[in-house]
């Protein structure tokens, strides 16, 4: 155990001394700051700052007739609306006025930004093996006095420890960039979402840090394609090719097949857990025990 605990470190000190991490690391953070400012300085939110004035009970009535009558005007547009009105009648009914946007709201927007630590994470599991055969230092591995599986499993480890160092460091940085831009707000308050047709209520900061996490679940396998192929071909160009193509495509490969009875135990209908918590699953009778 030791000796796996001391490979980890070793792995991890090798990445970090690498320019490239560095800059992976300020292209996420330009990337936060960057649509802090955007939302900021454009004003994009005084929208949604104007329905938290003292008559919000007015404000939303009045919205709700108005996407009433365009569900009665272009029934299309009939399930959007009708979660908007579910909610803005459970603001009325339980006295919950909509909030400014603040820090949490932006800790959200930047779930998005998963993707490209999605992206770099890849990246390092394709290149963690590869590197070592193409710059001759896996022999200096290979006449340790430590197995193979040893070596494979803690740079395994090691990229895995990189994606949620990766994943902590774009929830706490879009936190800092909130408060500074948008104002800090009680991690406490509620936050309404839908979740199977019904308004639901979750402490604010559970339910992002909840999101964060589910949403792990599709960079760690992301991150363990590259690493298998990588380990198997040597060759981190093909390792990142394939992943980065189950990446873009794994939504698109479901919704192809959704009309088939087995589509449900397809790999990539089931990566993306804050489907079954906080969202519809992208197939109707999809459930998380398969039941």
């Amino acid at each position: 155990m030791n000796n796996f605990i001391r490979l980890i470190k070793n792995e991890q000190m090798k990445m970090y001394s690498q320019v490239s991490t560095w800059v992976m690391l300020i292209v996420i953070a330009l990337f936060v700051i960057g649509m802090g400012v955007f939302f900021k300085v454009e004003g994009i939110l005084s929208e949604d700052s104007a329905q938290s004035g003292e008559n919000w009970e007015e404000q939303l009535q009045a919205e709700n007739e108005q996407l009433q009558s365009e569900i009665e005007e272009e029934p299309g547009f009939a399930s959007m609306n009708e979660d908007t009105i579910a909610m803005n009648q459970y603001r009325l009914e339980n006295d919950i006025p909509p909030d400014s946007y603040d820090v949490w709201d932006f800790v959200q927007e930047n779930r998005g930004n998963i993707s490209i630590i999605s992206l770099i994470t890849i990246i390092v599991a394709a290149s963690i093996i590869a590197n070592e055969y193409r710059w001759g230092t896996i022999k200096l591995l290979l006449i340790r006095p430590i197995s193979r599986t040893t070596i494979l499993a803690s740079k395994y480890a090691s990229v895995l420890v990189y994606a949620i160092t990766m994943l902590l460091f774009l929830y706490v940085l879009s936190f800092l960039t909130g408060s500074v831009l948008f104002g800090v707000a009680s991690p406490g308050e509620p936050y309404l979402f839908m979740k199977e047709g019904e308004v639901t209520e979750a402490p604010i900061f559970t339910h992002t840090a909840s999101q964060y996490l589910l949403s792990s679940v599709n960079l760690l396998m992301m991150a363990t394609f590259a690493f298998m192929i990588s380990t198997v071909f040597r060759n981190s160009a093909l390792a990142i090719g394939v992943a980065i193509f189950l990446m873009m495509s794994g939504n698109t490969i479901v919704s192809f097949f959704a009309d088939k009875e087995w589509a449900k135990y397809i790999l990539f209908a089931n990566t993306d857990l804050n489907q079954f918590f906080t969202g519809s699953p992208v197939i109707s009778d999809l459930t998380l025990d398969f039941r």
